[in-house]
């Protein structure tokens, strides 16, 4: 579990949303994300969507599985516009 501050330009809006569960199809491990005491499966677009995830929200990050490590690497990099 990790929480962090959005960085994306615009945050997760359509765009960046697709290409963020583009990411999370290629691990094993399953993939939430949490904002304001909602929480999104991150292979569900429209669940993530509805989040409202912008730049500078808060989100918590929750992965569980056998590639956690990698996943949670490449997903924070992506959120934190690192990658």
């Amino acid at each position: 579990m990790k929480k962090l501050i959005v960085k994306l330009h615009r945050g997760l809006q359509a765009r960046h949303t697709v290409l963020f569960v583009r990411k999370v199809a290629v691990f094993k491990s399953e993939v939430v994300i949490s904002k304001n005491g909602k929480t999104a499966s991150g292979k569900d677009i429209m669940k993530i969507m509805d989040l409202v995830v912008k730049e500078g929200d808060e989100i918590t990050l929750l992965i569980d599985g056998s590639d956690q490590q990698i996943a949670m690497e490449t997903l924070k990099n992506y959120l934190l516009n690192i990658s």
